[in-house]
C-alpha cells in the first residue's frame, strides 16, 4: 500500500523521460559514475586513509567530466595540474 501510495503522489514524473528527451530514462549514468570506486574497493581491499579516497574522487570527477564533455582528459588534468602549481 505504501509504494503504491508513493506511485500516486509522484505520477507526473513516472513517465517523464517520454515528454522529456533529455532525461534518460534510467539511472544508468549514476551508477556508472560509482563503479570505478566499488571496482577500486574490490581490487585494492580499501583506501588507505579518508584523503586517499577524497582525492580519487575528486580525480574520477574531473575524469568524467572531461568525457562527459568531450574534452581530452590527460589535457583537463595537466591544466588543473599547471593551476595548482601557480
Amino acid at each position: 500500500m505504501n509504494c503504491f501510495i508513493s506511485l500516486l503522489k509522484h505520477q507526473q514524473y513516472i513517465l517523464y523521460f517520454l515528454y522529456h528527451p533529455k532525461v534518460p530514462p534510467d539511472n544508468n549514468e549514476s551508477e556508472r559514475a560509482i563503479r570505478n570506486i566499488k571496482v577500486k574497493q574490490k581490487i585494492s581491499g580499501q583506501f588507505k586513509s579518508t584523503d586517499a579516497a577524497y582525492r580519487f574522487a575528486i580525480l574520477r570527477s574531473i575524469i568524467d567530466t572531461s568525457i562527459k564533455s568531450g574534452q581530452n582528459v590527460v589535457n583537463a588534468l595537466s591544466l588543473i595540474a599547471k593551476l595548482e602549481t601557480e
